[in-house]
Order: C-alpha cells, then sequence, then structure tokens
C-alpha cells in the first residue's frame, strides 16, 4: 500500500473528488500544502466549492485527466475496475490507495482518534461530537459525512491530537482505520451489493472494534441484537448506552451511558436525565425531534465527559446542535406547507424520520420518496413500504442509480404497488417536473411534505420553494 507523507506535500488526484467524504480530505491536503486535483461525474455545490479553494476539478472521468506529474491517486470504493481513470493509474503505474486507507494513515497522527459506525446515524453523532469538542475548546480536527454549519462544511482543520472521523461499513472500509476510540451506533441490514447477509455485516463490525487497542475505548448501543458478540473478545474498555425508559427498554437492560425521563415537546424537541455508569448527571435538552436522535447523543456525550469536557458545555452543545444538512433540515414554507429534506434511504431510517413527523402537523404528511440503489430496493421492498406507510400520501421517484446498473426486475412502481396492497395512497411519476406539478396541484395549507432519499431528490423542494 502507498503511503502520504503528510510532511511533504506532493501532487494528489481524487477520482470521485465530488463525494461528500472524498472532497472532505481533498480540501484537508490542499490546506496542507499538496497540489490537488480531482474528477466527478457531475458538477455538484461541493465540487464547485473545491474549484472556489483553487483545486481543479474535471467533470467526467477520462484518461486524459491522468498525466504523468500526478504523484498519487485516492480512489473511492465507489470506483469500478473499468474507469477511465483507474485503468490509466495502473498502465501509468502512478501509485494509488483507497478514500479508507487515507483515513486511516492520517489517522496514525493524532493521540485521540474516534471513527463513528453504524448503519445509520453516523453524520449526526459525528456533528454533535464535532460540536461538543469545538465547544470544550479542544480545536479537533473533523471529517463529517455531510455539511455542518458550525464548521462551514464537511471538514475542519484543528492544532490538536484530537480527530473525530465517520467510519463507512461499506466494502469494509472502516477496517483500514485506526481508531484510538471507536463507536458502533445500529448492525442492520444494508449494503447487500457486497455483503453477503446480516452475520457478515455483524463479523465486520467486531474486525472494525477489534482495532481499537488496548487502552482505548468503544462505545456500543445496548440495543443491537446480542451485542456481546461483537465485544466478547476485546482488549478495549467497552461501555454500553441506551435508553432506560420502560417504554423502550422492554429487556431492562442497564447500560453505562443511559437516557431516562424522556419528555417531548413536539415541535421543539425532547428533554431527558443524564446517568453515567448508574450515577445521575444533569439533565439534557435536544432541540432535534425523534427518539433515535436521543440515542444518537448518548455516545457523543460519553466521550464529551470522558474528555473532561464541562457538563455545562456539554448541555450548551447539545441544546445549540440544529441537526446536520439534509438531516431532517427544514427547507422553507409555500402556501402553508412546510418543506423538509431527509437522507434516510433504509427502511429503519425511514420509520424513525417519519414516525418522529408525525409531531410537526395535524395535516397530511407528504413523503417525497426517491429510492436508493437497485438492490437495496430489491432486497428491503417490503420493508421499505411498510416504512414508507407512515406517511399520509406517498409519492415515489425514479431508483437512484449510484453506483448500479439497471438490472430490469425492480422499478419504483413495484414500491407502489406493495403500498397499495397496505392500502396507502402512493403515486409514481418519471420526472421531478411531474411530481413538483402534481404536489402544487394536491398540497394544501398546514400540510408536511419532505423530500426523502440519498440521492438528488431534494431538488424537488428546493425547486418548489425557488431555491
Amino acid at each position: 500500500m502507498y503511503k502520504i507523507d503528510f510532511n511533504k506535500p506532493c501532487r494528489v488526484h481524487f477520482i470521485g473528488i465530488g463525494g461528500i467524504s472524498m472532497s472532505a480530505f481533498a480540501e484537508y491536503l490542499h490546506n496542507l500544502g499538496f497540489t490537488v486535483s480531482g474528477s466527478d461525474s457531475h458538477k455538484s455545490k461541493i465540487s464547485e466549492h473545491l474549484r472556489d479553494l483553487g483545486i481543479e476539478v474535471f467533470y467526467g472521468q477520462r484518461k486524459g485527466n491522468i498525466t504523468p506529474d500526478i504523484e498519487a491517486v485516492v480512489y473511492t470504493a465507489a470506483i469500478s475496475s473499468d474507469n477511465e481513470e483507474f485503468i490509466a493509474v495502473n498502465e501509468m503505474g502512478i501509485p494509488s490507495l483507497n478514500r479508507a486507507e487515507l483515513i486511516g494513515q492520517l489517522m496514525l497522527n493524532f493521540k485521540d482518534s474516534i471513527a463513528i459506525s453504524g448503519t445509520h446515524g453516523k453524520t449526526t453523532v459525528t456533528s454533535m461530537l464535532s460540536l461538543i469538542f469545538i465547544e470544550g475548546n479542544l480545536d479537533p480536527t473533523i471529517a463529517v459525512g455531510g455539511m455542518l454549519n458550525a464548521i462551514g462544511g464537511n471538514m475542519r482543520m484543528g492544532d490538536t491530537d484530537h480527530f473525530i472521523a465517520e467510519a463507512c461499513e461499506y466494502k469494509n472500509s472502516f477496517l483500514e482505520f485506526n481508531p484510538h476510540k471507536g463507536v458502533i451506533l445500529n448492525i442492520d441490514e444494508d449494503h447487500m451489493d457486497f455483503f453477503k447477509d446480516l452475520n457478515d455485516i455483524r463479523n465486520s463490525f467486531h474486525l472494525f472494534a477489534k482495532r481499537i487497542p488496548k487502552d482505548g475505548q468503544l462505545y456500543i448501543n445496548g440495543e443491537i441484537s446480542d451485542y456481546e458478540e461483537i465485544t466478547k473478545d476485546l482488549e478495549c474498555e467497552v461501555l454500553t448506552y441506551g435508553i432506560s425508559d420502560p417504554n423502550y427498554n422492554k429487556n431492562n437492560l442497564v447500560y453505562d451511558i443511559a437516557a431516562k425521563n424522556i419528555r417531548s415537546y413536539n415541535m421543539s424537541g425532547h428533554s431527558f436525565d443524564l446517568y453515567y455508569k448508574g450515577e445521575y448527571v444533569d439533565c439534557i435538552q435536544l432541540n432535534v425531534i425523534g427518539i433515535h436522535n436521543i440515542s444518537n447523543s448518548l455516545p457523543a456525550i460519553g466521550l464529551g465527559l470522558q474528555a473532561q469536557i464541562p457538563i455545562e458545555k456539554i448541555k450548551s452543545s447539545m441544546m445549540n446542535f440544529k441537526g446536520a444538512e439534509r438531516r431532517f433540515e427544514y427547507k422553507g414554507t409555500i402556501g402553508g406547507v412546510k418543506i423538509v429534506d431527509d437522507y434516510a434511504h433504509h427502511p429503519t431510517e425511514v420509520t424513525a424520520t417519519l414516525t418522529s413527523a408525525k409531531s410537526y402537523t395535524d395535516n397530511t404528511l407528504w413523503c417525497i420518496f426517491q429510492p436508493h440503489t437497485y438492490s437495496r430496493t430489491k432486497r428491503h421492498l417490503k420493508d421499505f413500504a411498510k416504512a414508507l406507510s407512515h406517511a399520509d400520501k406517498i409519492v415515489l421517484a425514479d431508483i437512484y442509480a449510484s453506483r448500479e446498473k439497471d438490472p430490469g426486475d425492480i422499478s419504483s412502481m413495484d414500491l407502489v404497488r406493495e403500498l397499495a396492497a397496505l392500502q396507502k395512497e402512493a403515486y409514481y411519476f418519471p420526472s421531478f417536473d411531474e411530481i413538483e406539478a402534481f404536489l402544487l396541484e394536491n398540497c394544501i395549507n398546514g400540510d408536511l411534505l419532505i423530500t426523502m432519499g440519498a440521492g438528488d431528490i431534494v431538488i424537488v423542494g428546493e425547486s418548489l420553494l425557488g431555491l
């Protein structure tokens, strides 16, 4: 594996530079004095931001983008072996490494590197922890999988030994990481174009946890089924977290970090009593909705306490946290219709978002859903229908292919049929223009409209608002 010397800037090219994580590390190397270029399939706000910084970005991944003066190449896990640039890199013998290897090497430069893993919630928890460390004056380096207003983007360069990063399980990327502390938020069946089954996924999370050294810590959600299988032979300290209220803790589990006595405030959020290793700490207030966000806050708070950040600063950070971009993000109101955007693209995430959204309106809850990848949609078809049924009315866009090719045996119309079988009102339109026209004609004052998915469905809501 090629190793980057972070003290000797050179010319580095990123294949897939427009990705939320790739762009962050491209910017990081640029700020260290590296000459950075990159390519992506299409223009985006992220790629244009990189251009504004002086980074050369090519649209379209072509052989000609790879020139002899490039000294190293970084590529994403989504890049296929027949990619023109990837082929050119190998033909020219240019050293290369994938994004996960780059992050793993970078972590070795920090004494306190923290990796946030899990099928869902990584960006939210990384954002929460980032605010806590910033408020606590720890000046961390941060790589988050979303745009966080508090750091003005998805990357922050600090000047201390603290590094906070998301750790994605896809293609076992997080097994290249070298964290001192880790978090496992949840383990669900996802990315089945790579993993064999749920046991295969659980084994990967176990291997991730084993990468944490003896003097490190793992924070794990105690609600994960048989979580002891993940932690049984670890050398590091293991701390569990979870919600201890009887309504949510049916098995009477005891957690190291626990939320008790939950109070909900409809549209404004929640408060709860925080307990650490059985002792009451303080009352925490969150200004984001959803029981899942209470759970998300617990490992972030635990890591803050372990870093000896005063509880008052932690409380202030949690009160000021408004969510990361595209995580139940309020976009605006038109004609009395509130428009929210959310990144949910797995049945568990869809359920969490829509059940929380119910408290926002007494009128119709619309979900404008763009399924993400053919393989995920096909494997979880009935689960997606059940999750989407929490909305009153559902509008389906075409499946967002991402890294996949259309296999021809699954489409959004399959979801419409499943929803009809559940006696739900569901519609499909092949273009965003048709979706927008339908919504303008059918939404009324007081309705809540959520655009949802990991693709570009956010465009629909922004277009309705004239953004």
